[in-house]
């Protein structure tokens, strides 16, 4: 019998992401969503996830948090479904623009949404460095092949490509015809559409 998988999450989240995951995987899984005033500080909750947010997985005993290793854990886990790498070249790109985007473009994204002017001074000391120069390298990044490990879909796409979605339609960085043509070829699969119609309906309730 397989591992029972439960998601903690809250469909305002990056719990979207691991959603998204989840249904490329097309494994079944049981949802716990938490209000982010009570439930996530429940001292049930936090035995969790000592950090009070979502989203978090539980995998049979295993407790994995924060939304990249997420995603690499279930790729890994489960391999058949195709989404971790598959070779060298592979695997260096995958884990390459994976961290990527959870270190210098998560920092990029959050100085902007608060507007925080970035200084030379400021990018000495900044995993991002300059933001600009970040959304640059990431527009360089997903127009060079047509997924971020080649021609294959992997969950670096799954991150990368939410990542993207989010600072383009929220207006925190501007569009431009690199992240356009990327977020076509990603965000119409059939397991993203149904992420999304399942945590809209939860968002509605």
């Amino acid at each position: 019998m397989s591992q029972a998988i439960t998601l903690y999450t809250n469909p305002m989240s990056r719990g979207r992401i691991v959603r998204w995951m989840l249904e490329e995987l097309g494994v079944s899984y049981e949802t716990k969503i938490l209000d982010y005033t009570t439930s996530m500080k429940s001292a049930e909750y936090l035995a969790i996830n000592p950090m009070g947010k979502v989203p978090a997985l539980q995998h049979g005993t295993t407790i994995i948090t924060e939304t990249p290793a997420i995603c690499a854990y279930l790729a890994e886990t489960f391999k058949d479904a195709g989404l971790a790498p598959q070779n060298d070249a592979e695997r260096g790109a995958y884990y390459r623009w994976l961290f990527f985007a959870a270190g210098p473009l998560e920092l990029a994204l959050s100085l902007r949404m608060l507007k925080f002017e970035v200084t030379a001074e400021h990018e000495k000391s900044l995993g991002c460095g300059n933001p600009q120069a970040t959304l640059d390298v990431l527009a360089q990044v997903v127009s060079s092949n047509r997924y971020i490990c080649g021609e294959r879909f992997t969950a670096a796409d799954v991150y990368v490509g939410s990542h993207i979605s989010f600072g383009t339609r929220f207006g925190i960085f501007e569009e431009r015809p690199e992240f356009t043509a990327y977020l076509e070829r990603v965000l119409n699969r059939p397991a993203k559409l149904k992420a999304d119609e399942i945590d809209n309906l939860l968002m509605n309730h």
